[in-house]
Order: C-alpha cells, then structure tokens, then sequence
C-alpha cells in the first residue's frame, strides 16, 4: 500500500476497487471517505458514525432521504390513477415502499415530497410541537450526545420504517386504506412503538403494506409497491414495504407484522433477515387488525441487527394480556448477545422435508428446494448436527399419526365422516371415541405437516378490528361499516378486493375461537413430542417455494398443502418462533399466466431467467429465539448470501 501513490491510485481508488471485489464493505468505505453510507449501513455503521463525529444525527436522516428522493417513486404504470388498473414496470428504479414520511410541511416541501406523503391528511397546518417530525428528533438526539457523550439507548440515530399497520400518534395509520378519519392519526403510539422511540430510533416512515393487512402488494391509499430485485415482482405480503425499505437502503431496518408469513415472505423475496417471533413475546398494543396469530417482529439486512430490536420489543405489556406467557422466559442475556460469535457445534437440527418433496409440487418449486438443500449441507460443515429423512421422506408423520388425533379430537374426526359417520343434525351414529382409542394401536394417515384440515371460527377478524376502532376513537369512523362506506377503494380485479373483504367479515355475529385453539394444542404436542424424541434444537426448511410472481399475476395454485405466493406458515402460526434467513438467488423461475386458449384458466410458463431471493427458515420451540438467533448468525456467518439489489446502488 505504500507504492500506491506512484503508480496514481489514490487511497480512496484502492478503498473503492476493494470495496467492488468485496474486500471492503460500503460501510468500511464511508469510513474511510468520512460522513456516513446509508447503502446497506448497520445498526453499529450508524454508531459509530456519530460516535466518531463523522455524521450527526439529523445528517444519517438526511442520507437516508435522498435515498427515498431517488428511489421511492411510482413503479407500476397508473393510466387510471392510483385507484385503476396498474401494469408493472420492469427495472423500473422506483418501489414504492414508504407511503407516509414523518417531515412536517415545510420541510416535506423543501425535499420535493408531494402531499401524499404527508403525516397527516387532516392536519395540513401540522405545527403542534408536541409532535416533532423525524429531522426535529434527531436534533434532540444530537443535543443529548453533544451534551452527555452519550447514546440514549441501543437505537440512537436509527432510521426505522413501521408498518402501516400500527399506531403511531405522529403519523397517519389507516392500514393502506384511504378511509375518511376525521383524524388520520390515532391517539398515542403502539406500546412498542414507544419503546422503539425510548431507545433512540427515529420513526421516519410508515411502510406500505397489502391493504389491511392482506397478501398482496397494493393498498388504496399507498398504491403498488414492488421488489427492488426486480421491480415488476411481488416484494411479499402483507408486510413488503417493510422488507423492500430495507433491502433497498431507505431505512436501517424496518417493523414488520405476521399472521400467515408476513414477516418471513417480505424477508425472503427481499434477501433478508426475519424473526418473526413466539407470538406471546411482543405486544400487539396498537395494532388494527390483531389476531391470535398475530406477531410483531423486525426485518433488518443482519441478524445482529435484528436482535437488537427484538431486545427492545419483546417483553411483558399489560396492555396485552398474550406478553403475560413472556414473564420468566426471556434470556438472562439480551439476544443481541447469541448473535455474537455464534457457533453451531452440538446443535441439532432437523429437516422438514414434508416441505421439500419434489413429487408433490411443481418444477416452480425447484431451485427454491435445491438452495435449501445447500444450506442444509452448509449447516454440517458449520458444525451442526442434522437429521434428514432424506428426499421424499417425512419427519412428523409418525407424530401425527399417532398424538394428532386425540389432540384434535372433535375436529379430526369431522374431517372423516367416512370412519366416523353422522346423521343429518351431525349426530354420530356410531362410537367415534371408541374409533379414536383404536387408533392408538392402528394408527392411519390423515393429516399431514402440510395440511391439518379446517378449523373454522367465526367472528375473530370483526372483533378485533372494531375493538381497534373503539380504542381509537375518531369521531368519523367508528366501525367496520364506516371502514366500507366512508373510503376509497383500488378497482382491480387481478388484486383482492378489500370492501368485498370487509363486508364478508362484518357478516360475523358471534366470536368463537375454540376450534383455532384446538388446533393450536394438537400441533404443538405433536411436533413438540417429536422435538422430544428426536432431541431436535431446531428445524431447518425454505421460508417458501415458490419465488416472487409478477405483480398482478395470477397465484401459483395451491398443491398438495403448498400455498402459491406465500410461505410455509403452519408452524409459525401455532406459536413456534422463526427466522428466515438469505439462502441464496434463482437462475430462472417459471411464471403463472393466464391461459389464452381456456378463459379463467392459468398455465406455467418457463424458465425466465430470473435472480432472485430465496429464503430458509430456522424454526424452534416457543420462546427459542436465543438458539435460533444463534443459528441464524452462525449460517449468515458462514454463507454470506446477503447482497444488495443492483438496481438501487449507493449514490
């Protein structure tokens, strides 16, 4: 390095050629160049930086604008406007994943916002200085670290993007709808929102999302929103502003939300990292649209940077009565800690391969299974000892077969009326538990890791949603029936219809939930006694299958218990803990069309070459986070299969 001045190269051309062979990251490059990279920057990039006097707060927001400046546009042609028909646009330069930004007027002028992104749509004067804006709070946190030398807390000068779904008192939350709140923003902050903002991080979005929460890329009020690896794609549902916004740089890391995979599907077509936590671990507080299932969790482009999120998230609320299962179950240590100098020797991890069986699914599902099957063979190089039925094998059926029934119970034997008969009132008329303690014995397959059957509820969706509303409390919108006469809504019919959806779910006059629990027990005690069995630590599996599809194409068909665009959510929605992780990109991926010959019918279509994302799934017991952050680090140590999207570099 001392020669290299006399062969004119300059240091910072050296640092930038290294940089390119990957000897240097583009945070290290920062470094170097002085001021702050917001490009793929972590948690301790945004540290150091103020630390070092390098960049004060208010100047990493600011990097983090220009980045929304240049990138957050429109990608999806509107020749109808932001209600009609929308056809997506190939390498477009734009995704579209923030819908609302956290600037008071004058200064969202000055950036060449439009009013669009405003935080509110009823207050346009917005001057309450109770209600600082994102610049107005890091100015407060530059005069706590010029005054005390001192960060506030894990957080200080972190960019964070919420969902939409979520309260925030100081910007709009409608959950993608642009329905008429006389206040477009609720009366206080979700309970861990304000923990976010105790730690030091700065709100300066709220993502978008598929509108109220649904698994589709489109909201009535955000618009289309696509995957910077390919911006005619899906980035995931319902939470793909969250993971988009973070893939492409605009924000540190990002709060997203799951009931199916809406954590992990995001993560995964966005080649990052999601933990969607044990569902009793974080609050669902201020949540429109909570559930049983429902989980709060963050996607960030490291682990580590995931799990000092989760250290500020999780924990006890009384606010809601679910965090109470927490108590006495966090670690002694924070889990930023377990992503440390991971290691994985004496772990053991077991491989779901009800989820990988080729013959069970198509050639779309292909290179998704194969990059698993690497990590798979990566995890034993890492140390990791794994259990694998091999192809074509099944590692629960066993338990199933013999603990499903009996914990199931009524519900199973509802799935059988050929064995299990009932009259026309749905009366039995034979011995159903007599049948059932035969199966102790003889046991049969039914259900199968992929597919338990139906366990019907009713009401869930409506009581949560107008609980909300009555917390709330704004003098317009009240209930579910205001919610579909009192907004407006995108007309598409390649995208789920949200006012059809919302009158189908005010339809429910009784809340019961008995079969949802039901459920809920006979899957965890049959994979539970199976993890006890086997002595399993974890289970490895793809986060899904099939890669992003083109926004506004039709599903992927569901087979043999796959579902078409989302992931494998089973397990995850019947409180066990995951993390998807990056496992690797495509080569070419097959495309579901319309079939020109049979009206309403759909053909595949391919290969297409295509790079994108696949994801792995790290899944544990309830309240595994530690061991499952653990692995996570270890894997994303030793692989390294994070990479930034092309199209959207540093600038």
């Amino acid at each position: 390095m001392q020669n290299l001045p006399s062969i004119h190269l300059s240091k910072t051309r050296v640092r930038s050629v290294l940089a390119l062979l990957g000897l240097l990251s583009i945070a290290s490059l920062s470094r170097a160049n002085g001021g702050f990279e917001p490009h793929e920057a972590t948690i301790a990039d945004v540290h150091a930086a103020i630390q070092e006097g390098r960049a004060t707060s208010r100047e990493i927001v600011e990097s983090y604008l220009r980045r929304i400046q240049a990138y957050n546009g429109v990608c999806v042609e509107e020749p109808d406007g932001i209600l009609g028909y929308v056809i997506p646009i190939p390498n477009a330069g734009q995704i579209n994943a923030l819908s609302t930004l956290n600037l008071r007027p004058a200064s969202r002028q000055a950036w060449g916002f439009d009013e669009r992104k405003a935080r509110s749509m009823t207050d346009l004067v917005d001057d309450d200085p109770n209600m600082p804006d994102a610049l107005e709070v890091a100015d407060q946190l530059d005069e706590h670290f010029a005054r005390t030398g001192e960060l506030i807390g894990p957080l200080h000068g972190v960019v964070i993007a919420i969902k939409d779904q979520y309260d925030t008192f100081d910007l709009r939350t409608t959950a993608g709808a642009d329905a008429f709140y006389a206040n477009d923003r609720p009366p206080e902050d979700a309970n861990f929102v304000k923990r976010l903002r105790a730690a030091g991080a700065i709100i300066l979005a709220k993502s978008n999302l598929g509108e109220y929460a649904s698994p589709q890329a489109r909201s009535s009020f955000g618009g289309t929103f696509g995957n910077p690896y390919a911006t005619d794609r899906y980035p995931g549902g319902s939470s793909g502003g969250s993971g988009s916004s973070v893939a492409a740089s605009l924000v540190t890391v990002a709060i997203a939300e799951e009931t199916g995979a809406s954590i992990r599907t995001p993560a995964r077509m966005n080649n990052l990292v999601g933990i969607a936590p044990t569902q009793e671990l974080v609050s669902r507080h201020g949540m429109m649209g909570a559930g049983m299932n429902t989980r709060t969790g963050p996607i960030a482009r490291t682990v580590e940077d995931a799990a000092i999120v989760l250290d500020v998230i999780a924990g006890y609320d009384p606010d809601d009565e679910l965090t109470a299962f927490s108590v006495g179950r966090l670690p002694d240590e924070p889990y930023v800690s377990f992503a440390r100098n991971p290691s994985l020797q004496g772990v053991r991890i077991a491989v779901v391969r009800e989820f990988m069986d080729r013959s069970l699914f198509t050639v779309a599902d292909e290179q998704s299974i194969a990059l698993v099957e690497q990590a798979i063979e990566d995890l034993k190089e890492l140390g990791a000892t794994v259990l694998d039925p091999g192809e074509g094998g099944s590692l629960f059926q066993p338990y199933i077969d013999r603990y499903f029934p009996r914990g199931d119970n009524a519900l199973f034997t509802a799935q059988y009326p050929e064995r299990f008969p009932v009259n026309a009132e749905g009366q039995p008329t034979s011995d159903h538990l007599k049948e059932l303690v035969s199966l102790n014995e003889t046991p049969f397959t039914g259900p199968t890791m992929r597919s338990f059957g139906p366990a019907p509820t009713e009401g869930e969706s409506r009581y949560w949603l107008e609980t909300y509303l009555q917390r709330r409390g704004d003098e317009n919108i009240k209930s579910i029936a205001d919610l579909i006469t009192k907004a407006r809504f995108f007309r598409d019919d390649r995208f789920i219809d949200r006012q059809a959806a919302l009158i189908e779910r005010s339809k429910d006059t009784t809340l019961d939930t008995r079969n949802r629990m039901q459920r809920r027990f006979a899957i965890q005690q049959a994979v539970l006694q199976a993890m006890a069995d086997l002595d399993i630590d974890a289970l490895v599996y793809p986060t899904g299958n099939i890669p992003s599809p083109i926004l506004g194409a039709p599903n992927e068909p569901n087979k043999n218990g796959r579902s078409g665009r989302s992931s494998w959510n089973i397990l995850g929605q019947n409180g066990f803990a995951a993390i998807s992780m990056p496992a690797g990109f495509t080569t070419e991926v097959y495309d579901r069309i319309e079939d020109p010959d049979t009206p309403g019918e759909t053909i595949l279509v391919g290969p297409v070459p295509a790079k994108l994302p696949v994801g792995v799934d790290f899944l544990g017991r309830p309240f595994s986070e530690p061991l499952l952050i653990r692995i996570a680090a270890a894997y994303e140590a030793g692989t390294g299969h994070r990479e930034p999207p092309e199209g959207f570099p540093a600038l």
